[in-house]
């Protein structure tokens, strides 16, 4: 199967590769319930196996319309607890030439498959193509475009690029194996794993995307994190060491001291917060995390109402 060959038309399965989703889940029957049916539900004439990989639970049927060319398969995450390890078992569990992610409360919008898979085919030294996104927070959508690429390591060191991200990356299966590597598990509470594996994939490899917003993501009043300061600052940490070239990008490493002063007023350690956000305004003057992180140093703003109104924005910390 020739994957640098222009996919087949719509209504047409000839030279359609083989898509694998990986969705992993814990709990949340009914959300990935959604998730599933949107993957089933993709606009592309080649066959769609959506893996569920059950995170730390047996594996329950979902209760979905599978039909010919859109089948699903439940597992259970058999590598760490966690999403990382079950995204690799997911990939590992995987036959087909290509590989996509959707985490279990995201939503694949129609056409997203159809779109990337062209793109990909185009671009055969691509590591992996991605597309915009729509932000879904308190009802309402706020539309994240994606770049559309070459994007190359240096500017994801620059930037988070919050658009690039695995739930709407597709990839060829074999070069996430042989070349980038699985997702790493060892990262403290799993917290930037998706951020690092990025990185890795960038340096293989130039990164293209689909500009549209084809995928749903949906943000909550409450993050898995958002009371886990303590293991964040661990996993920023763990970041910075693992790529010290950060220091050559000012920019990169004032948004990483930003969000390490945030998680310290997180944790009501004023002094350190205050420390982290003066070394992030002395690299990057305009770094508006190290001032929400003043803000919420003062016990005035709790760091729950900032991020809270960051999501009403459509943004992050």
């Amino acid at each position: 199967m020739d994957l640098g060959a222009s996919p087949a038309p719509h209504g047409s399965s000839a030279e359609a590769p083989k898509i694998c989703a990986v969705v992993p889940t814990r709990d949340r029957l009914e959300l990935v319930r959604v998730a599933v049916q949107a993957i089933l539900d993709q606009t592309y004439a080649g066959p769609i196996e959506c893996i569920v990989v059950f995170d730390q639970s047996d594996p329950h049927p979902i209760d979905v319309a599978e039909r010919p060319g859109r089948q699903v398969r439940t597992i259970r995450n058999h590598r760490t607890p966690g999403l990382a390890g079950a995204r690799n078992s997911g990939v590992l569990a995987a036959d087909g030439p290509l590989v996509a992610f959707c985490d279990d409360d995201d939503e694949w919008l129609p056409g997203k498959i159809e779109a990337q898979v062209r793109l990909l085919a185009e671009l055969p030294d691509a590591a992996l193509v991605a597309c915009g996104i729509l932000v879904r927070f308190e009802g309402k959508d706020r539309s994240r475009p994606a770049p559309g690429g070459p994007l190359r390591r240096r500017d994801f060191l620059r930037d988070r690029l919050m658009e690039i991200n695995p739930c709407t990356a597709l990839i060829r299966r074999n070069r996430m194996l042989e070349e980038i590597g699985l997702v790493d598990e060892e990262i403290p509470g799993g917290y930037g794993e998706d951020y690092e594996w990025l990185l890795r994939a960038a340096e293989r490899g130039p990164v293209h995307a689909v500009p549209e917003p084809f995928v749903r993501v949906n943000w909550h009043t409450s993050s898995f994190f958002a009371d886990r300061w303590r293991v964040i600052i661990e996993a920023l940490h763990y970041l910075l060491d693992s790529y010290p070239d950060f220091r050559d990008e000012p920019a990169g490493l004032a948004r990483i001291e930003g969000q390490l002063a945030f998680a310290h007023a997180g944790l009501g350690e004023r002094r350190q917060a205050r420390q982290w956000a003066a070394r992030a305004v002395r690299h990057r003057w305009t770094e508006q995390r190290a001032y929400a992180a003043l803000l919420a140093s003062t016990g005035l703003v709790s760091n729950d109402t900032i991020i809270r109104l960051a999501h009403r924005a459509g943004r992050g910390i």
